[in-house]
C-alpha cells in the first residue's frame, strides 16, 4: 500500500469513493503523472511541477488546481467556496465529475 492509499484508507467509505475519483480521474488523464503526498496531502506532479492536490475533510473534498486552474474556470465555480487556488466540495452535494476532468484536463495542458 503506498502513501496516498494510507491517506485515502483513513476517511469514511463516503469520502474514500470521492478522493478515488478524482485520483482515477488524474491517472486517466494525465498517465505520465507521477503521485505522492505533499504538505500532506494526494499530489500529482507532471514534468516537475505540481499538476493538482486533493485531500478530505470532514465536510468537503478540497481540490487544488493552483491559481491557473481557477483562474480558467472561475465562471464555474460560483456554487462553491473557492479561493485563488483550491475549491470545496461539499459532501452533501454530487461530486461535479464533467468539471473537475475539464479542469485536469486544462491543467494537463498547461503543463504539456
Amino acid at each position: 500500500m503506498n502513501e496516498i492509499d494510507s491517506y485515502i484508507k483513513d476517511f469514511p467509505e463516503n469520502v474514500q469513493e470521492r478522493l478515488n475519483i478524482i485520483r482515477n480521474l488524474t491517472k486517466e488523464l494525465a498517465p505520465q503523472a507521477t503521485e505522492r503526498i505533499c504538505m500532506r496531502i494526494p499530489t500529482f506532479d507532471l514534468n516537475g511541477k505540481w499538476l493538482i492536490h486533493f485531500a478530505g475533510f470532514e465536510k468537503h473534498i478540497g481540490f487544488y488546481p493552483q491559481p491557473e486552474g481557477i483562474n480558467a474556470f472561475k465562471d464555474r465555480l460560483t456554487d462553491y467556496k473557492f479561493s485563488k487556488g483550491s475549491v470545496q466540495f461539499p459532501l452533501d452535494k454530487p461530486l461535479p465529475i464533467d468539471l473537475i476532468r475539464e479542469i485536469i484536463e486544462f491543467r494537463v495542458k498547461e503543463q504539456s
